[in-house]
């Protein structure tokens, strides 16, 4: 992969990385506010549903810091230049896989291989 291609993800990542913790932030604190007395449901009804959704916030959270391990694994591939490369088979990952996913680790080879397994 040429060194301007690379560069070209490199900052994507980066962009995406910066998002995305802004959202897992923004994401925690929500989940985590109680709110004042005054803000508190009434109901039992209403209750579910805060908690609900507190539940929905943390699982989104959890998934977003998943997503932004996957993207500084990424980024010290870009470092170590073996970046587009396929961790299981060794062999180039497709630029338009890439480009819909530039932190994807696996070709679709290997990911549906370990789908399989």
């Amino acid at each position: 992969m040429k060194k301007l291609e690379v560069e070209h993800y490199r900052r994507q990542l980066l962009a995406l990385r910066s998002r995305l913790r802004g959202e897992t932030q923004s994401l925690a604190q929500r989940a985590l506010d109680t709110g004042g007395s005054s803000l508190m449901p009434i109901h039992m009804a209403e209750r579910g549903t805060d908690e609900a959704s507190r539940e929905f916030d943390l699982m989104l959270c959890h998934q977003e810091a998943s997503t932004m391990d996957r993207i500084d694994a990424a980024l010290r591939r870009i470092e170590e230049g073996a970046f587009g490369i396929c961790l299981g088979t060794g062999k180039p990952i497709p630029k338009a896989r890439l480009d819909a996913i530039p932190y994807i680790e696996y070709c679709v080879e290997h990911a549906e291989q370990l789908e399989q397994n």
